[in-house]
């Protein structure tokens, strides 16, 4: 398996049709396959060796989709940085992985320049935006003008085809080692669920460097299907994309579904027929807000996705080959995936018996780049130990309840925080909650709820912990809420939870992370 070999396919089968919408450009598969070519022959000009780490920080372009091409097509291996991360966590991705060059756009030139003085690898950095180009930038454009289309290098295999270093929700950035088998075999077996059709049109709202997209976006490759491209996301773009498109498929995590919902309500003017296909995760959805977008998106199929950046990062799914799930499971393992859950000593439990999930199968990472003794910790014997707690029902189905790390153990009892934050959800003035715990003298822990309130609306805490008693066990409620304008999010939307316990846990003997 090959990263390019979508592209090459395409190229031959589809060569007249229109592989990519972006700011009123498009191009052919034809057309872009020669602007790949070219690209790779540039960064080959450039230096670029077998192997070498080629990182781009960018928002979502055109130029991002030939990026991911030509980067393998030259011989190389991808960087896709983190646009919500700060210099430092930047520049730690860029000297830990000891990329050589950087791509970067208008929004991030300026960041760009200082990475380029201050990382101890990168020697080139390339300016994609369309603006001038800032001094000591080499212009992208130009450089695909003047170099000569080169052969692929088709990187294959086992061979490292990108390194992608986690969001820091659980800690320091890690960089997730996959190869081109892994991203393959997440492709297929996303096109072999469902996730893509021949003929689709696939939207890029969510950010292109996270894994969810690059994951999502790769059975469209493989049908050549169209991929039309937002910069970021923003409800009101989103929806004008689908309606003048026609998009049919799209990736997005919960806290964009919200807003989206949130946005077609207040103004339900938009032509959203042709959306089939919504895969969400990185979080579980309300079912509050489940119905709600349901009801505004009435011929749209909701299908949610577990998976993990060191899984590639399909591996369970509801509909498609799924079936129909009952309500509050995650889904079925997908093809190639093998599933189970495990106790304290690796061993596996009886059916709905809560424990942690582990994988096994081609599309787990080769391991944690520089990171040995972290690789060994979760990868044992061909398995990936997640981290997740979760337990398997009589029907084969994944019920996932928490995170280990945010599972809340108040008076000796487990409290799962999701479920918590589930029910909070539901209340109707409630835009999004996150539930942590925070120490107690009594009961050692306590469950902490930080709420974000719907515009103009006035709840309080005793709303709140009321609301709760009435849906959940007495023990599993919020002891104490505080209200906040937003929830810190990593880039692919993920609450950062680290952040929001690091106040309560400092000088403390909880790890945060």
């Amino acid at each position: 398996m090959y990263q390019t070999q979508a592209l090459h396919r395409a190229r031959q089968q589809y060569g007249n049709r229109v592989a990519v919408r972006f700011a009123g450009r498009e191009c052919t598969f034809g057309e872009l396959a020669e602007r790949v070519a070219r690209l790779a022959g540039a960064l080959q000009q450039l230096g670029m060796e077998e192997g070498d780490r080629i990182a781009m920080l960018s928002l979502n372009s055109d130029r991002y989709l030939e990026f991911q091409m030509a980067v393998p097509w030259g011989g190389g291996v991808l960087n896709p940085c983190n646009i919500r991360w700060s210099a430092a966590e930047l520049l730690y991705a860029l000297d830990d992985s000891g990329s050589t060059m950087l791509l970067v756009d208008d929004a991030f030139a300026e960041l760009g320049a200082q990475l380029r003085r201050d990382a101890q690898t990168v020697r080139e950095l390339i300016y994609c935006g369309d603006g001038a180009v800032p001094d000591g930038m080499r212009s992208y454009e130009a450089l695909v003008a003047a170099a000569a289309p080169v052969a692929d290098k088709y990187r294959r295999g086992e061979d490292l085809a990108g390194i992608f270093y986690t969001g820091g929700t659980t800690g320091f950035p890690k960089g997730v080692m996959l190869s081109h088998t892994n991203l393959g075999v997440a492709a297929l077996t996303a096109c072999a669920t469902g996730l893509a059709r021949p003929g689709a049109v696939y939207l890029h709202a969510a950010p292109m460097f996270h894994i969810a997209d690059i994951g999502l976006a790769g059975p469209h490759w493989i049908e050549g299907n169209t991929h039309v491209i937002l910069p970021s996301f923003e409800p009101g773009a989103v929806l004008e994309a689908i309606a003048r498109y026609g998009v049919t498929h799209t990736v997005l995590v919960p806290t964009m579904i919200q807003h989206l919902v949130e946005h077609i309500e207040r103004m339900p003017h938009y032509d959203v027929t042709t959306l089939e296909t919504v895969a969400y995760g990185a979080a579980p959805v309300a079912s509050a807000l489940l119905a709600r977008a349901q009801a505004a998106f009435p011929g749209t199929r909701f299908v949610q996705i577990y998976g993990m950046t060191e899984a590639g990062p399909v591996s369970i799914e509801t509909g498609g080959a799924a079936g129909l799930a009952p309500e509050g499971a995650t889904g079925r393992p997908c093809y190639c995936v093998e599933v189970k859950i495990v106790d304290a000593r690796g061993e596996e439990v009886p059916r709905n018996t809560p424990g942690e999930v582990a994988l096994c199968g081609p599309n787990v990472m080769q391991g944690y780049w520089n990171k040995p003794e972290q690789t060994a910790a979760v990868l044992r014997d061909g398995w990936y130990f997640t981290g997740d707690g979760a337990y398997m029902d009589d029907d084969g189905f994944l019920h996932v309840i928490d995170r280990l790390k945010d599972m809340i153990i108040t008076g000796g009892e487990n409290v799962y925080s999701a479920e918590v934050e589930n029910a909070i959800a539901s209340h109707p003035d409630v835009t999004a909650a996150a539930v942590i715990a925070v120490p107690d003298a009594r009961w050692g822990e306590a469950v902490h709820a930080v709420v974000v309130a719907a515009p103009g609306a006035s709840v309080s805490a005793d709303d709140i912990i009321a609301h709760c008693k009435a849906r959940i066990a007495g023990y599993k409620c919020p002891r104490s809420v505080e209200f906040v304008d937003a929830l810190p999010v990593s880039g692919a939307g993920k609450v950062l939870k680290v952040r929001l316990r690091e106040r309560h846990w400092k000088d403390r003997s909880r790890s945060v992370a």
